[in-house]
């Protein structure tokens, strides 16, 4: 293999950031990571009234500085539809993670996928890439959400970091609390 295809294969693949262990066996209180880099906001700032109302479920977004999201649980996917992924984790929280606000529009278009229905993913692995650019041009916002879908089904689902902090990929954003 010469310099070249190195260079093509390192670039080719998005690195995965370092993250913690996904659950605290002890408390009993999971931790959802940061899909992406970039600024938090609480669920009730998210710029769309279904997401901010938490009709999806609790969580909250973060503005990305980069185009690659990265899965915040290891889980099973269990839906894939360009712009977003389901997850299910091994300890039962459904995750939605979804890119952008009305990108659904786009019908797939600026989105690559690193995973598909049924995949095995671990917290830091990339789900997707969100070409930002396209989104922009479409004219819609960009900030990826973390909802809890069976937020019902815990004792809490809160933000474990102040909204407007700037966070890495990888790092505890969500503690999901058990009954």
């Amino acid at each position: 293999m010469g310099l070249f295809d190195m260079f093509k294969k390192k670039t080719a693949e998005p690195q995965a950031p370092a993250v913690p262990a996904s659950i605290d066996a002890q408390s009993g209180v999971d931790v959802l990571c940061a899909p992406v880099s970039g600024k938090v906001i609480a669920m009730s700032e998210v710029p769309d009234p279904v997401f901010s109302g938490e009709v999806l479920g609790g969580g909250c977004a973060v503005w990305p500085e980069e185009d690659v999201v990265y899965a915040p649980v290891d889980g099973t996917v269990t839906v894939t539809m360009g712009h977003a992924m389901g997850i299910k984790s091994d300890s039962g929280i459904e995750v939605l993670v979804h890119v952008g606000v009305d990108t659904v529009n786009l019908q797939g278009k600026g989105f690559t996928a690193h995973a598909v229905q049924g995949d095995r993913v671990v917290a830091g692995q990339p789900l997707l890439t969100a070409d930002r650019a396209v989104i922009a041009e479409a004219g819609y916002k960009d900030c990826v959400i973390l909802a809890v879908s069976n937020t019902a089904e815990f004792a809490s689902v809160d933000m474990s970091v102040e909204s407007g902090s700037s966070v890495a990929a990888g790092a505890p954003v969500v503690s999901v609390a058990r009954r």
